[in-house]
């Protein structure tokens, strides 16, 4: 399976040069390169956000790719990162990561019809970016436009519970045993590597089973039939009305 990093900060492929000049972690459109297979890929995420139209451009394209795609946050996934980790089909989230979303922002110079102009603008970024969140999570458009106006952030269960991700990487995923007992059990990981290592062999069973019973019936037609019991064995007849050897019958036996 390929694995796609998207590490640092999110820019567009013009400015990336920029950040590998000066050696600067980065990813651009062009680093998503998915295969024409469309054989499934994972997405590891660590990265505090960047360009809006850079993250509109990778998600977009996550989105659209033919094969399945796993998103997995491995550290912060913030801003127009969290945006890319919504293109998922399967979004995982290390219990030590973090999803954060916030309103989008930029820097203007003008005078108050320019300022106002501007805040229309990032109006209309904030309800792009929140369709992704939508689209993911199922919640309302103004719910999430108002968690991205407060800044939130999510830690791994929080980001499940409110259905920014799917699952938390390495969790239990057996579920556990409630007990209600003064006295400890066996723990269930123990009696699963015993069963798995002390599997019963089902035709060995069957067979000591018939041969047992194949005994009872031959026992059982011995006392109903001296005769028979005489021929199987070859054994001499007993001399007539010999009560010595006379099989006791009614309460005469007992067992203890």
């Amino acid at each position: 399976m390929k694995v796609i990093p998207i590490k640092g900060m999110i820019v567009s492929n013009n400015n990336k040069w920029i950040y590998e000049l000066f050696e600067r972690e980065a990813t651009a459109p062009k680093d998503i390169v998915l295969p024409e297979t469309g054989e499934d890929v994972e997405v590891h995420i660590n990265s505090g956000g960047g360009d809006v139209y850079a993250g509109s451009e990778i998600y977009t394209a996550l989105r659209a790719y033919s094969g399945r795609v796993t998103v997995k946050i491995v550290g912060i996934a913030a801003s127009a990162a969290s945006v890319i980790a919504m293109a998922g089909d399967t979004v995982e989230i290390s219990p030590t990561a973090q999803i954060m979303i916030h309103n989008v922002s930029s820097g203007v110079y003008g005078d108050h019809n320019a300022l106002e102009h501007e805040a229309a603008v990032l109006k209309g970024f904030n309800k792009s970016i929140a369709s992704a969140y939508v689209h993911k999570t199922g919640k309302a458009l103004p719910e999430l436009l108002e968690l991205m106006n407060q800044t939130t952030w999510f830690d791994a269960e929080a980001a499940v519970e409110n259905g920014f991700a799917d699952k938390v990487m390495f969790a239990q995923e057996v579920a556990p045993i409630l007990v209600a007992s003064e006295t400890p059990m066996i723990p269930q990981d123990f009696i699963e590597r015993m069963q798995a290592t002390m599997t019963p062999d089902i035709d060995k069973i069957a067979e000591l089973a018939a041969n047992k019973l194949e005994a009872r019936q031959i026992e059982k037609e011995a006392f109903e039939n001296s005769e028979f019991l005489q021929k199987k064995f070859n054994l001499p007849e007993s001399p007539e009305n010999n009560t010595d050897t006379a099989v006791p019958k009614g309460f005469g036996r007992f067992a203890f």
